[in-house]
């Protein structure tokens, strides 16, 4: 039997249960165990392909080859296990590559970015792993005493000045000068993909508050949403015309049906009169061929249709 055929796990698995089953303590084996049902993806993954030029920007100045991002949204907290996921994709990361440490652990780095201060993540980790937390900027905090690199980025400190964009990712934006910058901001770049995908997400997030508390930054918005207000009145007027135009044809059609109904009402009541003449002319020349007891020739104008007509004449019916 060829080497490479050979089961060695499933083997392992038997030899590992065997070597332990007289173990007073209650063991439960599972052989190839899934350890995460979710598909293994990292939130954002940053390659940083200079070596030799630094980020400048405060959020990624922390940056190196290889850049995890773990994200958790407003309504969200940053957990321990959060951690240990985000740290375990690291690994993996280094793991999952075609030859040997390819990939080092030193060129690896992890920024966790949320809207909440983890405070229990951290009191767990400096009890369990001795990692200690220090602010270096603005809502950038720096995890210290761990061999990768990690940073803990709270949106709702990082300043607005700096961080427009990511700073507006909440359910609070307040209706003020930045907000009119990030709008302005927008107007300038407006055809792009990313900014509108940013910009839809906040507004919608925003929704109420924009709605409640409008002033300055809603002629802004009118100011920038002008063109797509227009475009969908337009659009909104076309499909206005084009439904009356409908209900014009349709009326049209139900006026034409009508005329219709009447005409052949109005044919049905002709032939029903005509009916009802014949039939009285019919039978007020019986009465009288009855009452001069000419059996014969009302016998002979039932039967012949030319012979009818003549004793109707003689007797100007």
């Amino acid at each position: 039997m060829a080497v490479d055929l050979l089961q060695w796990h499933d083997g392992f698995h038997a030899s590992l249960q065997i070597e332990l089953q007289r173990e007073p303590a209650h063991l439960e084996f599972y052989s190839e165990h899934e350890l995460y049902k979710k598909a293994l993806r990292v939130d954002t993954l940053i390659i940083k392909n200079s070596d030799d030029t630094p980020v400048q920007k405060n959020i990624g100045k922390i940056f190196r080859k290889y850049n995890l991002i773990e994200y958790k949204s407003p309504d969200d907290y940053l957990s321990i296990n959060d951690f240990y996921k985000a740290y375990g994709y690291a690994c993996l990361y280094q793991s999952n590559t075609e030859s040997v440490h390819e990939v080092s652990m030193e060129d690896i780095t992890i920024s966790f970015v949320c809207s909440h201060y983890p405070r229990k993540m951290l009191k767990i980790l400096k009890e369990e792993r001795n990692i200690e937390v220090e602010q270096t900027e603005k809502g950038i905090y720096r995890l210290k005493n761990d061999p990768i690199s990690m940073q803990i980025l709270l949106i709702n400190k990082l300043p607005p000045k700096e961080n427009l964009w990511l700073s507006s990712l909440t359910r609070n934006l307040p209706m003020n000068r930045n907000t009119e910058l990030l709008l302005r901001e927008y107007q300038q770049h407006k055809e792009s993909v990313l900014y509108q995908s940013a910009m839809e997400l906040i507004m919608q997030a925003n929704k109420k508050i924009m709605e409640e508390d409008c002033n300055m930054v809603c002629d802004v918005l009118k100011e920038i949403f002008a063109d797509e207000w227009n475009k969908r009145e337009l659009e909104m007027q076309k499909k206005e015309s084009q439904i009356q135009q409908k209900e014009s044809q349709i009326q049209q059609k139900e006026s034409q049906i009508q005329q219709r109904e009447l005409l052949l009402i109005e044919r049905e009541e002709n032939i029903k009169k005509k009916m009802e003449k014949k039939e009285n002319r019919l039978n007020l020349l019986i009465q009288l061929l009855l009452h001069d007891n000419l059996m014969d020739d009302l016998k002979k104008a039932i039967e012949d249709r030319a012979y009818l007509e003549q004793m109707y004449q003689r007797y100007g019916l």
